[in-house]
């Protein structure tokens, strides 16, 4: 897909005013931890990047923290550090899934999906004792995880990488944000600024040489990772189509749509993945289709050589459901874009 700069001066625009507004807590939350808000405008000499600019940044994966403290940045180097060195090893001929859940904006809908994704997908895939939530305070109390970042990302990768077996294990990563043409957003509080596009997420990987995995991208424009990351081993799902917005990420909400169909409730059930989404697509386009706003278009992709890694892992799934969680996404009062 060819991305027009002027499209992509305009969205940048439209980031910077809409993700400038202040999140608020759900009634329901505790303060004990109150969420990371955005308080104040992208910095200044954001606003001035050039489109051009912003592709290359996206594919660098650059990342900028402005205002963090020597203290708050120590604090986040030793959860993440707990996090990383308490992941089980893998099980010689087993496939074990690692599970990496990441919400790469500091709102709080995108941290309570982040923790109860990381439920669903580890109880699911078999992943207890080998799975890794990055992600702000989501007002409920739980403040002793390592943020979600473009950084942490990249470390908690690699930490799996070192332990898994290339040959027989797998990556299951959820990534739930804000997004752009070029890529996923990273924007915590007044504090965290970047985008990874799908390239710099491929050649990641390609690094570390983690070759079967399953790559669930929640974000709007997120079907643009299909085409870099699609391959005989991978299975790619995005919440969107490349061209394409999806919705419910007002703060006050437990999940977004995609988050509420696929995992909340489709991946809660024991039946194949493409079953699944299938079951979530259609719910999406039910929701889309009662408030007659444009289809977000889910997509996915599955590699004509994952049927050995998937059969297993899916071989010893839960034969039991269990029940949703959370506010149901469509419930919200909002079903603004997710940009």
């Amino acid at each position: 897909m060819h991305i027009m700069f002027e499209q992509i001066r305009v969205i940048l625009i439209v980031m910077a005013l809409v993700l400038g507004i202040t999140a608020t807590p759900s009634l329901a939350q505790s303060q004990s931890a109150p969420v990371v808000t955005h308080t104040r405008p992208l910095p200044s000499f954001l606003s001035r990047v050039q489109p051009h600019e912003a592709v290359l940044g996206a594919n660098a994966g650059t990342e900028i923290e402005y205002d963090l403290t020597a203290r708050a940045a120590l604090e986040d180097h030793q959860r993440l550090t707990t996090a990383l060195s308490g992941l089980a090893p893998q099980r010689p001929g087993t496939v074990d899934s690692y599970v990496v859940s990441i919400a790469l904006d500091s709102d709080p809908v995108f941290g309570r999906e982040a923790r109860e994704a990381a439920r669903v997908l580890g109880r699911r895939y078999d992943a207890e004792g080998r799975t890794i939530v990055l992600a702000a305070p989501d007002g409920n109390g739980d403040d002793s995880l390592p943020r979600g970042s473009l950084t942490s990302l990249s470390i908690a990768l690699a930490r799996v990488a070192e332990i898994m077996d290339p040959a027989e294990d797998v990556l299951v990563l959820f990534a739930t944000s804000h997004g752009l043409p070029t890529g996923i957003v990273y924007y915590y509080g007044d504090q965290g600024y970047g985008s990874m596009s799908p390239l710099r997420l491929s050649n990641l990987l390609g690094e570390l040489r983690i070759t079967n995995r399953l790559l669930i991208m929640n974000s709007c424009f997120s079907g643009t990772f299909l085409r870099s990351l699609s391959s005989p081993t991978s299975v790619v799902i995005s919440a969107a189509a490349a061209d394409r917005t999806s919705f419910g990420c007002t703060p006050s909400n437990d999940w977004t749509y995609f988050g509420d169909a696929f995992i909340n409730r489709a991946l809660r059930r024991p039946q194949p993945l493409n079953d699944a989404f299938d079951q979530a697509r259609t719910k999406i386009g039910q929701w889309e289709g009662d408030i007659g706003i444009t289809p977000s278009e889910p997509q996915i992709s599955i590699g004509m050589q994952t049927a050995g890694w998937l059969g297993a892992l899916e071989g010893r799934m839960p034969q039991s459901a269990t029940a949703p969680v959370g506010r149901p996404a469509p419930e919200g009062t909002q079903a603004a874009s997710r940009r």
